[in-house]
């Protein structure tokens, strides 16, 4: 029997309190549209940098941050380039606003909550 399943890429996102609330009403399978001064929604390819975010930056604004990892089909997402925000492992895929509703499809099981910073 051939297996079917399609290889996938675990991606972090580092998110605040309310971003987590609403993926949390989205079982856990879905990040929530962009707000309009959100052009971009962009999942980081290492852990590292995930953690960093969140304990540095959310926690600060937003009083607690959170890493989650997340799977998503490799094959979609080789249209977003790689992008190297900083040092050679702060790397981000830039996903437009207007395109998160497919890579919302693409996302193979569930948005796991694996961090919290307080």
């Amino acid at each position: 029997m051939q297996n079917d399943q399609r290889p996938t890429t675990t991606l972090w996102r580092p998110t605040g309190p309310k971003e987590l609330d609403l993926v949390r009403d989205l079982d856990w399978r879905a990040w929530p549209p962009r707000l309009p001064e959100q052009p971009i929604f962009y999942p980081v390819l290492n852990e590292d940098y995930a953690i960093r975010i969140a304990r540095d930056w959310n926690v600060k604004h937003d009083g607690a941050g959170y890493v989650t990892r997340f799977e998503v089909d490799a094959d979609f997402l080789s249209r977003y380039p790689v992008q190297q925000a900083g040092g050679s492992t702060i790397l981000e895929l830039w996903v437009p606003a207007e395109e998160l509703e497919e890579f919302n499809s693409h996302i193979v099981g569930k948005i796991e909550l694996i961090r919290e910073f307080h």
